[in-house]
């Protein structure tokens, strides 16, 4: 009777990419905001830095990672013609070397040259693509998608502390920021790890630890340099 495996490895590049982008979109707009704040700054003032860091960064994290994930489909499309010309020129040692990856992994030398056989005769390229170079529709890079889930969830990142400056008081501003900032960072890790399946508190205590850094390192920052707007 065959039954259904729930796996997670297909998540894996929006899920990279949407981590990514949120993490960033919180981290880096709350420690725009409050290195702002930090120079005595007054709120509109705070706001407009803060919607100015949304914009560029939802930008700037499409268009880097479009162009990384780009360069990796090229470098994936550029292998797999070289091994599709590789299979029409030399088929022997194409099979030789299936063959080989085969026996490495366990199979005696005649099992293994069967399974090249059968394999290379349903789909050569596919079976060269996923064994030797390790490249699967699963796993293939995916630009546009990667580039829309960085972007979009970098904004809505952004957006939370940038509510928060809204809504609190001038006099708690700072403490209130920084805090539903690890708020909101500790539910991300929370929610990555239980879509990717890792361990839910070592993700939590990461992903709060270097915003709280970064956070705080800004904040140093403004609190040095800062001269009141």
């Amino acid at each position: 009777m065959r039954h259904r495996e729930s796996h997670r490895t297909h998540r894996t590049g929006w899920l990279r990419a949407s981590v990514l982008g949120a993490n960033d979109g919180i981290v880096s707009t709350a420690s725009l905001l409050l290195g702002v704040a930090a120079s005595g700054a007054a709120t509109p003032a705070i706001l407009v830095a803060g919607v100015a860091g949304l914009v560029a960064g939802a930008m700037s994290m499409a268009a880097g990672e479009y162009v990384s994930v780009r360069s990796q489909a090229d470098t994936e499309r550029a292998d797999l013609l070289r091994e599709k010309q590789e299979l029409v020129e030399k088929p022997v040692q194409e099979h030789a070397e299936l063959k080989s990856i085969y026996v490495g992994r366990g199979l005696d030398e005649d099992l293994a040259g069967r399974v090249a056989t059968q394999l290379m005769a349903h789909d050569s390229l596919g079976a060269h693509a996923r064994d030797e170079l390790g490249i699967s529709d699963t796993l293939a890079a995916k630009p546009v998608q990667a580039a829309f889930a960085s972007a979009g969830t970098f904004a809505l990142g952004a957006a939370l502390p940038l509510v928060m400056v809204y809504l609190l008081p001038a006099f708690m501003l700072m403490w209130g920021l920084a805090a539903s900032s690890l708020v909101f960072l500790a539910v991300l890790g929370f929610l990555a790890a239980r879509a990717g399946g890792s361990p839910v508190l070592v993700s939590v205590v990461r992903v709060t630890f270097w915003g709280a850094l970064a956070m705080a390192l800004t904040a140093g920052v403004g609190t040095l340099f800062g001269v009141a707007v």
